[in-house]
């Protein structure tokens, strides 16, 4: 507790107040947002203050003097009302309707705050043109139609299950609400084709929740989805600062190292095995001991300085364990699972003459029973906006492709990650598109599934990103991919700017069957 004095008055500050806060914008102009007080200490006689900005991400959380806080507009936290327990057998802890709230906000995927997918003219069904066909809307733009294709499919139900379409009969009406081979829609209105608009549904897999209500977490990830956590010690940064190689690293969010480390003003991490010191000293004398210059694991991909190293959770766990605790520090919608057995860890490095650095990681089920290629992703802040997030993305699908199935990551993604994903499924699906050749001087054809099989991106993400980049189009009774010249000239520039690929002659890499549990 602390006492400020506002206007001669003795004002009580307190875990739970909310105040506007003093904060730099990333213009460097003073603003005022709402935020939230965590927690209260004092160093050497002066009051700090852990604040959480309100509708801002967690990483911009920080500790701040009193001299930031606007005393005028505190607002108390609402008490904790006593919650009757039910035929007489005891209730769960009472909480406050505030910090209910808060629960309820903090259990929401990410991407449900992200706006709701735009209406776009409704998609063919199964028996008109479940491809998708592009036609020019400025000038000369590249077009493609769309062709039948008439194969009985499965299609998601609302709720995310999977059903079997029945074949429309003879003398029978068919009902609106139908699906095609490459897509799964909803019908509006159906009546007149020329005001028809559909939505597509969130895929099972998609990161928008049709109902705003979170799944049940998954306790089955190195780094799992624990959206029901709401203790206040881990919404709170823990450690100052990380020493990794020449880099000294600014932790976003809390990561369960040792309590002891927590009060260092500098975590010291070797950069080949990943283990923790707490001293410069501990490291160095560490690094005469470790024989490390690169991950553990095997090489399965290097061209210039980049490479690729392979490491199953179970054969390198220690390594696989501290990898979490790093990553934990720049991931916010996951929390720790020691058993990293279930795993493999694909760890991107960069080559110099002191050894492989690291510079980001994936990690990925040895088996996925919903097509995840992706459990977490991260590429560390030294090395984020030089193209490496999407390398890694692209690396994982290089995979999928020699392992002949469709991917996904796994939900919820961090803005960051949602940002990276959108971004590389757009370039992708428009180089694919732009590369498609006329076939006998009519519009190039191409189905949703091809477009799948070709990338292997899920079909789902597919249709969400062709939905995202607004490219489904109704006209003339056909059901169309449009493509302008802002978004010709758009991805140009993109790619002119994408440096890194992945050169698939590079990749060495022969997928297990992990069913079998002798290869674990």
């Amino acid at each position: 507790m602390t006492k400020m004095a506002d206007n001669g008055s003795s004002v009580e500050i307190v875990e739970g107040c909310r105040l506007p806060v003093l904060r730099k914008n990333q213009e460097h102009e003073d603003e005022w947002p709402l935020a939230e007080i965590l927690s209260v200490k004092e160093v050497s006689s002066r009051k700090l203050f852990y604040v959480h900005y309100i509708d801002f991400n967690k990483r911009l959380d920080e500790w701040v003097t009193g001299d930031r806080l606007d005393m005028k507009k505190l607002q108390f936290p609402k008490k904790e009302a006593k919650t009757p327990t039910k035929n007489g057998l005891p209730g769960s802890r009472p909480s406050s309707p505030e910090r209910e709230v808060k629960r309820k906000v903090e259990t929401v995927p990410l991407a449900t705050q992200v706006p709701p997918a735009t209406p776009v003219p409704s998609l063919p069904s199964s028996a008109e043109a479940s491809q998708a066909s592009v036609f020019p809307a400025v000038r000369e733009t590249t077009t493609f139609k769309a062709r039948e294709d008439h194969e009985p499919i499965s299609s998601l139900t609302t709720n995310g299950t999977a059903r079997r379409l029945i074949p429309p009969q003879p003398g029978r009406k068919r009902k609106a609400n139908c699906g095609g081979t490459d897509e799964m829609i909803k019908v509006l209105q159906y009546n007149n084709p020329q005001s028809a608009s559909v939505f597509l549904p969130p895929p099972e897999d998609s990161q928008d929740s049709s109902d705003g209500i979170p799944t049940a977490p998954r306790m089955t990830g190195s780094l799992v989805s624990d959206r029901s956590h709401d203790d206040i010690v881990t919404r709170m940064k823990n450690i100052e600062c990380i020493e990794l190689g020449r880099h000294r690293l600014k932790p976003w969010y809390f990561s369960p190292y040792p309590q002891e480390l927590t009060a260092l003003p500098i975590l010291y991490l070797c950069e080949f095995c990943l283990k923790y010191l707490k001293s410069l000293k501990c490291l160095q004398r560490h690094l005469t001991k470790c024989n490390l210059r690169h991950p553990p694991g095997n090489e399965i991909y290097r061209k210039g300085t980049i490479s690729f190293f392979e490491i199953d959770g179970r054969k390198n766990k220690t390594y696989s364990q501290n990898l979490c605790l790093l990553a934990k520090c720049f991931l916010d919608h996951k929390t720790l699972y020691y058993d990293t057995d279930p795993f493999l860890f694909y760890v991107m490095t960069e080559y110099d003459s002191k050894g492989f650095h690291i510079v980001g990681y994936f990690s990925k089920e040895k088996e996925s029973t919903e097509d995840y290629n992706v459990a977490c992703i991260l590429t560390l802040p030294p090395y984020q906006r030089r193209g490496y997030g999407k390398l890694l993305i692209e690396f994982s699908y290089e995979l999928s492709k020699v392992e002949g199935k469709t991917g996904t990551p796994e939900k919820p993604l961090s803005d960051l990650g949602l940002l990276s994903y959108r971004s590389y499924w757009s370039q992708t699906i428009l180089e694919i598109l732009m590369d498609l050749k006329p076939d006998n001087g009519e519009r190039p054809q191409i189905t949703i599934n091809e477009i799948s099989e070709i990338t292997s991106v899920k079909k789902e993400d597919v249709i969400s990103t062709l939905q995202y980049l607004n490219l489904i189009n109704y006209y003339k009774g056909q059901y169309i991919l449009t493509l302008s010249e802002d978004i010709v000239e758009g991805h140009e520039r993109a790619m002119q700017k994408r440096h890194l690929r992945i050169d698939p002659k590079c990749l060495h890499f022969t997928p297990k069957d992990w069913s079998k549990r002798g290869k674990w």
